[in-house]
């Protein structure tokens, strides 16, 4: 299959996922409501009102990321519309900094407690350095590495697919959901770090081949 049709089903399965996760969170609002469920020995501080409202800005910035990260893979743009290219490439960084930001006060509050939280700060301090690596590299003109840098980053965007298709399979084959949950958010970091590295690795080759 060509480079262009791979990027066009990316696309489509994009666009379908943004859709599923807009209706999952905005109108039948199952997710949320199985997720405090699952909250126990929630601290004092915690206050629903507000934990919603950073909870629905962190799922729209993070599909905004998404949308507007996939974009800019499109090789056209990248050359035809170096101006749209640029405008959009903040775009996304600004959505990152929000996912981050809203994921910081999210974080304290995750199913699985300290053992969760943590990987989930760390994921936000690292993903936007990899934002501004990529920045960095592209004022520089050091376009592959850009590229490679942009990649990293932008499968942090499927963070939340892996963390729940890993959960959601071990919860369904009978394991307690905060173990099922813990696992998934590791295993989703080690997802999204080794399918980058793949296609890194394999664009690399196809370059030199």
């Amino acid at each position: 299959m060509s480079t262009k049709n791979l990027y066009k089903l990316l696309l489509l399965f994009i666009g379908s996922y943004i859709l599923y996760t807009f209706a999952d969170n905005y109108i039948l609002d199952h997710r949320a409501a199985f997720f405090l469920e699952q909250k126990l020995d929630l601290r004092d501080s915690f206050h629903l009102p507000l934990w919603l409202d950073m909870m629905y800005i962190h799922v729209f910035v993070a599909c905004l990321a998404t949308v507007s990260g996939a974009v800019n893979f499109s090789r056209g743009l990248a050359w035809h519309q170096r101006k749209f290219h640029r405008i959009n490439g903040y775009v996304y960084a600004i959505s990152v900094m929000l996912v981050s930001l809203t994921s910081g006060y999210l974080a304290p509050y995750a199913t699985g407690g300290k053992l969760v939280s943590i990987p989930f700060n760390m994921v936000n301090l690292f993903w936007p350095l990899m934002i501004i690596a990529a920045i960095v590299h592209a004022r520089k003109g050091r376009l592959e590495k850009h590229q490679s840098w942009m990649i990293r980053s932008y499968l942090f965007c499927f963070t939340n697919l892996f963390i729940h298709l890993i959960s959601d399979v071990l919860y369904k084959s009978g394991m307690d959901y905060t173990l099922s949950y813990t696992i998934g958010v590791y295993g989703s970091i080690v997802l999204n770090l080794t399918i980058a590295e793949g296609i890194i690795y394999l664009r690399t080759r196809k370059k030199e081949a």
